[in-house]
């Protein structure tokens, strides 16, 4: 007689038996059906991107916001639309899904759509939580699907050029330092207009909480949601995780084993929890530090990653990359940049869907560059120098 336990587990084995069997191939003529979670400003942004390719059929919306759905719908007239992005997942002609939720969402619905046996664009950071990260990388490696987070540098022409350039061939030397800084990014000031002042009757405020504890209907945590460290990490986990992505992927290092930060919300006194200014310093096994600086103080602005090494350093933003160096008089060396990151890294998941090979921003990496980040909000919020164990990939307790 089977118990609930193992009926359960068998339930289990056989969904994960389901997607793992379940490997689409594509021929020359077959559309890549794709279904948006999530269908505010930034997903319906990167729909946009995956509707440039001719393969590509939006054939499914969600949103807890009717709005949004609507909004969606112009750009996807003929998608089904859904409240509920487990409903969405029942679909069964549907291939792949693009997760543009707020950060709090992105783990459970990445991880649902991998066990529905959808691959997954899923945007950066990949989670909310350290702990959150291999639950991800797990159901993607378990029912072999192809999980790309929205770091687009790693798909960037001239970001590519740079690491083939400069660092696969050691021309920096050894690298000591990566600094990086991300100043005055208005996405995290953002105002809520007065048609959400008050809750509208289509939009699903439990919904939208999830997993969170629930609090009553606030139009600035809805909006601005980034303000808020219960939905996401600030600037740290939105602008920092980009940054410090590159540098993994630069020098090769992705796991740091210490972290320290300071800041505070030193000039918008709104009710945000995430600083607006802040610090954030992590130690490398290699002898090198990483900084991160930003505020959103008025007037500032800027964002870059400089890595300096005994023989040079390398500049670099989405723009292009300037090589110098090292001694008195050297003279620099610039190449621009130019293409949309966002496309190339979403033609690139596209490419990987169809030759099932790992993608430029696979779910590790993402995880790890999450990590980093996470690492320095908890240092932030706990006010003390974090030391990681970087093997079993957990803070040491003091």
């Amino acid at each position: 007689m089977l118990t609930n336990t193992t009926r359960r587990n068998l339930l289990r084995g056989a969904a994960a038996m389901s997607a793992l069997s379940y490997s689409r191939i594509y021929g020359a003529n077959d559309k890549m059906r794709l279904g948006l979670i999530g269908s505010g400003e930034r997903g319906r942004g990167d729909m946009g991107k995956f509707q440039k390719n001719p393969d590509v059929d939006v054939v499914a919306v969600c949103d807890v916001y009717a709005e949004s759905i609507d909004k969606a719908k112009q750009l996807a007239p003929n998608a089904r639309t859904f409240s509920d992005h487990r409903k969405l997942l029942e679909m069964k002609d549907l291939d792949m899904v693009l997760i543009g939720t707020p950060d709090h969402w992105h783990a459970d619905c990445a991880i649902d759509a991998l066990n529905a046996g959808k691959d997954v664009y899923v945007e950066k950071p990949l989670s909310l939580t350290i702990e959150e990260g291999p639950r991800v990388v797990k159901a993607a490696r378990v029912n072999n699907r192809i999980c790309q987070v929205g770091m687009q540098q790693r798909s960037g022409k001239h970001y590519l050029q740079a690491k083939a350039e400069y660092f696969d061939t050691k021309k920096l030397g050894k690298i000591t330092l990566a600094r990086t800084w991300w100043h005055g990014n208005t996405y995290h000031l953002r105002r809520a207009p007065a048609s959400l002042q008050q809750l509208p009757s289509n939009l699903d405020w439990a919904r939208f909480l999830g997993p969170l504890k629930w609090r009553d209907y606030d139009p600035q945590q809805y909006y601005n949601w980034r303000a808020y460290l219960d939905f996401g990490g600030g600037q740290v986990t939105d602008l920092f995780t980009h940054w410090i992505d590159v540098v993994h992927m630069f020098t090769g290092q992705d796991i740091p084993f210490a972290a320290s930060a300071a800041g505070g919300v030193y000039h918008y006194k709104d009710g945000r929890t995430a600083p607006d200014t802040i610090n954030v310093l992590l130690e490398y096994p290699s002898e090198m530090t990483a900084t991160f600086e930003a505020t959103l103080a008025p007037g500032v602005t800027g964002a870059a990653v400089e890595i300096c090494g005994t023989e040079g350093r390398l500049l670099i933003d989405r723009q292009q990359f300037t090589f110098t160096p090292a001694g008195r008089g050297a003279i620099p060396v610039v190449v621009n940049g130019g293409s949309d990151l966002d496309l190339d890294h979403i033609t690139n998941f596209l490419d990987c869907v169809k030759s099932r090979k790992m993608p430029n921003g696979d779910v590790l990496i993402g995880h790890r560059s999450a990590q980093a980040s996470h690492l320095g909000n908890i240092a932030y919020m706990q006010k003390r120098r974090l030391n990681f164990d970087t093997i079993r990939e957990q803070i040491q307790p003091l």
